[in-house]
């Protein structure tokens, strides 16, 4: 019998530790992903006023050189236009992830009506700023 409330007190213990362990592992993902990710929200605000004011090369230009090298100008152009930005007023950012050393987060644009478009904003750190990698519309 003692043995059995050892065992069971044992794994009791066990178990704690464990969610304790998986608890703070949770928490420290958590800070590093807010500390990593800071700076993207002002970049995704530069990105969309830079494109409203039509300054399509100076948004072009918060790109990596990687996007710039898979997407030229033009096509870049002609993906903006295709997503007839300008139905949109309200931006709302959803809550980033971290994947590959490279932070994703979807971006929810939304019109006056009913209208919404979601994209998946991919943003890579070069030289300690935050640029956009890649630019996927989810709708």
């Amino acid at each position: 019998m003692m043995d059995l409330a050892l065992a069971r007190d044992i794994g009791t213990k066990a178990l704690l530790a464990g969610a304790g362990a998986l608890l703070l592992y949770w928490t420290i993902t958590a800070v590093r992903l807010v500390f990593s990710a800071r700076g993207i929200n002002p970049l995704v605000k530069q990105f969309f006023t830079q494109v409203a004011a039509g300054r399509i090369d100076a948004a072009y230009l918060l790109t990596t050189k990687t996007y710039r090298q898979h997407v030229n100008r033009q096509q870049f152009i002609r993906f903006l236009a295709s997503l007839k930005l300008n139905r949109y007023r309200n931006l709302k950012s959803g809550r980033p992830r971290l994947q590959e050393g490279q932070v994703i987060l979807t971006i929810k644009l939304k019109s006056d009506g009913k209208d919404e478009l979601k994209m998946d904003f991919t943003f890579s750190k070069i030289d300690d700023s935050w640029r956009v990698d890649r630019i996927v519309p989810l709708n």
